[in-house]
């Protein structure tokens, strides 16, 4: 089956064609972060205009690249939470239209199992039951994949999502948005250890995050250097970042997989490019007799073919929507 799916949460607009949910035919992307760099990060209206724009000749561009006609399309996969709504609800309304006027059925999918399901295209041997880590700009979450439709979330940040901690950390080092990229660059050219950031823990839920008060460090220390005349050591606190950042989600990973029992876990989102919080993913697998899926870095920022992905199994298991469908700001990854 090829699913036609659509992906504009956020500041890209992606249409991608997937067949059988493993298979990327097309994977169509418009960013718009050059743009939102102006402004040192995404203005929601701004978004959803640029959306409009784009969307209609990316599906064309998708079809084409696939090799496909309107006719070879078999159900319409769309994002319909969570994202900037506005956002949203362009790409859910254009997706509505096309699954209307090809008479094919209209599939719902969550952002963040759309970042989970980009992993079957990279790994066709993953199946579940795993364990995923769902780290992007967003959402913060440990997720129990128990089947491709059935999840539970385990742990997630209290506040602040590690991918919106980067990004503040970025523009307080004086670094472009947006900052996921540009921070881990900076972070190799130091060892770190200079700077002590904290450690959150939340009590009586040891698989819960919070990353707000390690963001106000970095600003505070930035301003502290800034008002006493000091030279900020940039590539030290870009590390030190990181690596308070990799701590708090490595250790929450694994002491999930102790508790499922699990010995697989797969990666996923934007964070997960991040080579410190690989590498120390990587390491602590290692040592735990666990395997480890990592996307690889295309698959890990906001695609279309990972909502195909998703799409396919969701489709599989009967959940379709009609014309009512509408769009959420926040929506739990288990409704």
């Amino acid at each position: 089956m090829k699913i036609l799916a659509f992906e504009s949460s956020c500041d890209e607009t992606a249409v991608a064609v997937v067949e059988d949910g493993r298979h990327v035919l097309s994977d169509a992307i418009a960013s718009q972060a050059d743009l939102h760099a102006l402004y040192g990060g995404v203005v929601p209206e701004i978004a959803s205009r640029k959306h409009v724009e784009a969307i209609a000749a990316l599906t064309e561009k998708a079809l084409a690249d696939a090799g496909c006609t309107r006719e070879d399309i078999g159900a319409v996969a769309v994002t319909y939470a969570p994202g900037l709504i506005g956002a949203v609800l362009v790409g859910l309304s254009f997706a509505k239209s096309v699954a209307y006027a090809l008479n094919v059925p209209l599939i719902p999918v969550h952002h963040v199992r759309g970042h989970i399901a980009a992993n079957y295209l990279a790994f066709p041997e993953l199946e579940p039951p795993f364990l995923a880590l769902a780290i992007s700009g967003g959402n913060t979450l440990i997720v129990d994949v128990r089947n491709y439709t059935d999840m539970v979330i385990l742990g997630s940040t209290r506040d602040d999502a590690a991918g919106e901690c980067f990004d503040k950390a970025a523009r307080v080092l004086g670094l472009p948005y947006p900052g996921g990229a540009p921070m881990d660059k900076l972070a190799q050219d130091s060892k770190g250890g200079v700077y002590q950031l904290p450690h959150a823990h939340v009590e009586g839920a040891p698989l819960d995050m919070s990353f707000s008060g390690l963001k106000t460090a970095v600003v505070n220390l930035a301003h502290h250097a800034e008002q006493v005349g000091e030279e900020l050591d940039r590539a030290a606190l870009a590390r030190d970042f990181a690596q308070a950042v990799s701590d708090t989600l490595v250790s929450r990973a694994m002491e999930a997989l102790r508790q499922t029992g699990y010995k697989t876990m797969a990666a996923a989102g934007g964070v997960a490019a991040n080579s410190i919080i690989r590498g120390d993913l990587e390491r602590a697998c290692e040592k735990a007799g666990c395997r480890l899926y990592l996307p690889p870095l295309k698959l890990c920022g906001d695609n279309g073919a990972m909502i195909g992905a998703q799409g396919y199994y969701e489709y599989l298991a009967g959940h379709t929507a009609g014309m009512e469908l509408n769009a959420y700001a926040t929506r739990d990854i288990a409704d």
